[in-house]
Protein backbone atom coordinates (compact mmCIF):
# COMPACT_ATOMS: atom_id res chain seq x y z
CA UNK A 1 0.00 0.00 0.00
CA UNK A 2 1.54 3.03 -1.09
CA UNK A 3 1.31 5.65 2.33
CA UNK A 4 1.81 9.37 1.90
CA UNK A 5 4.68 11.16 3.66
CA UNK A 6 3.77 13.13 6.71
CA UNK A 7 5.42 16.79 6.65
CA UNK A 8 4.00 18.64 9.65
CA UNK A 9 0.42 16.85 10.79
CA UNK A 10 -0.33 12.74 10.23
CA UNK A 11 -3.38 10.77 11.26
CA UNK A 12 -2.88 7.86 12.54
CA UNK A 13 -4.83 6.12 9.40
CA UNK A 14 -1.50 7.55 7.43
CA UNK A 15 1.09 5.77 9.43
CA UNK A 16 2.44 2.63 8.48
CA UNK A 17 1.62 -0.53 11.07
CA UNK A 18 5.42 -0.62 12.24
CA UNK A 19 5.18 3.16 13.15
CA UNK A 20 2.00 2.40 14.65
CA UNK A 21 3.39 -0.29 16.71
CA UNK A 22 6.16 1.99 17.74
CA UNK A 23 3.68 4.49 18.86
CA UNK A 24 1.82 2.73 20.74
CA UNK A 25 5.15 0.95 22.95
CA UNK A 26 6.59 4.60 22.93
CA UNK A 27 3.23 5.93 24.71
CA UNK A 28 2.89 2.63 26.96
CA UNK A 29 6.56 3.01 28.10
CA UNK A 30 5.84 6.96 29.29
CA UNK A 31 2.36 5.88 30.93
CA UNK A 32 4.36 3.14 33.04
CA UNK A 33 7.39 5.54 34.15
CA UNK A 34 5.06 8.17 35.04
CA UNK A 35 2.73 5.44 36.77
CA UNK A 36 5.85 4.17 38.73
CA UNK A 37 7.20 7.24 39.92
CA UNK A 38 4.11 8.71 40.84
CA UNK A 39 3.06 5.98 43.05
CA UNK A 40 7.10 5.90 44.26
CA UNK A 41 6.27 9.52 45.08
CA UNK A 42 3.29 8.93 46.96
CA UNK A 43 4.22 6.40 49.04
CA UNK A 44 8.09 7.98 50.07
CA UNK A 45 8.72 10.15 52.85
CA UNK A 46 8.93 13.84 52.13
CA UNK A 47 12.43 13.77 54.05
CA UNK A 48 13.56 11.14 51.25
CA UNK A 49 12.36 13.68 48.34
CA UNK A 50 15.27 16.56 47.43
CA UNK A 51 12.68 19.36 47.07
CA UNK A 52 8.56 19.25 47.68
CA UNK A 53 6.76 16.89 46.28
CA UNK A 54 4.09 19.02 44.24
CA UNK A 55 6.89 19.99 42.44
CA UNK A 56 8.02 16.29 41.56
CA UNK A 57 4.69 15.19 40.65
CA UNK A 58 5.02 18.16 38.39
CA UNK A 59 8.08 17.23 36.78
CA UNK A 60 6.63 13.59 36.78
CA UNK A 61 4.15 14.99 33.90
CA UNK A 62 6.51 15.67 31.70
CA UNK A 63 7.37 13.22 29.13
CA UNK A 64 9.55 10.52 28.93
CA UNK A 65 11.76 13.49 31.05
CA UNK A 66 10.23 13.65 34.27
CA UNK A 67 9.89 10.31 35.88
CA UNK A 68 14.19 9.48 35.02
CA UNK A 69 14.98 12.99 36.40
CA UNK A 70 12.86 12.03 39.56
CA UNK A 71 14.13 8.56 39.25
CA UNK A 72 17.92 9.49 39.35
CA UNK A 73 17.99 13.57 40.76
CA UNK A 74 14.33 13.31 42.76
CA UNK A 75 15.02 10.83 45.41
CA UNK A 76 17.91 10.68 48.30
CA UNK A 77 19.39 7.96 48.72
Amino acid sequence: MNRKKCTRTCRWKDLSSGQQAAVLTLASVQVSLAVTAWTDLAFRPSSAVRGGKGKWAAIIAVNFLGPILYFTRGIRR
